[in-house]
């Protein structure tokens, strides 16, 4: 065999070889590459009314089983006898907040009551967890601007209202979450029921996928750019209410 004739014959072997041969990650196309990251979008899920032996506690452990993080606006008349879960929850990584000592009206009534209220859930925190900013939640929302003007922190409404109080159908709740929450929503929900934290729990499970990071209200804002105001009433980071 002539020296041309083999030197065509080894090329014509090499050809299948090649094909065979592994390819490196550089070499893949772009479609069987690892896929592409789900964008984050991050929202806050918020639970008035507790804190509650038995409810608070179990979702408390789903939120650590999950690696989600929540904001609890707790009623002051209520931490007492609960001392370890409201500790827990900061140990956790929660944010604690107060939802006034009484679940009281803050738009009606004598007006120094109202601010009286605010103090004494914000001195119960303090002696438990020590100093800090204890954002407020009024009760159903009500708050009167002379009350508002007055508050030296952080108020937050809600962007998403389940109404889980009023359904207590962890199916229904779970679904709204689901199919409702966007990027920057602050969900409000009520950690005194078993539906509620049957349905928060699905839904983290449900969204997290879809790339939903479930986080503080303080970590919501910092996420979004926002310095939150005293006095201000939030209904996401970028949109207050107006108190009127």
């Amino acid at each position: 065999m002539t020296r041309k004739k083999r030197r065509a014959l080894l090329c014509m072997l090499a050809v299948p070889l090649l094909a065979l041969a592994p390819r490196s990650e550089e070499s893949l196309p772009a479609s069987a590459a690892e896929p592409a990251a789900v964008p984050e979008k991050y929202v806050a899920l918020t639970f008035d009314d507790g804190p509650w032996p038995e409810t608070t506690e179990q979702l408390l452990d789903g939120l650590a089983e999950r690696g989600a993080k929540a904001t609890f606006f707790l009623i002051g008349e209520q931490i007492a006898g609960h001392e370890d879960t409201v500790r827990r929850m900061a140990d956790e990584g929660h944010q604690v907040g107060s939802h006034t000592f009484t679940h009281m009206d803050l738009s009606r009534g004598d007006p120094a009551e109202r601010l009286r209220e605010i103090a004494a859930t914000d001195e119960t925190l303090r002696a438990l967890l020590g100093d800090g900013v204890y954002w407020l939640r009024p009760p159903w929302g009500f708050l009167a601007p002379q009350t508002a003007a007055a508050v030296e922190v952080p108020m937050v409404y809600w962007s998403l209202d389940t109404e889980d109080w009023r359904r207590l159908d962890a199916d229904a709740v779970a679904q709204d979450i689901i199919d409702h929450a966007r990027d920057g929503d602050i969900i409000l929900l009520h950690d005194p029921y078993t539906t509620s934290v049957e349905a928060a729990l699905r839904a983290i499970d449900a969204l997290t996928p879809q790339g939903y990071r479930f986080v503080t209200l303080e970590e919501l804002f910092r996420q979004k750019g926002v310095e939150p105001e005293p006095g201000k009433l939030y209904i996401r980071p970028d949109e207050l209410k107006r108190i009127a």
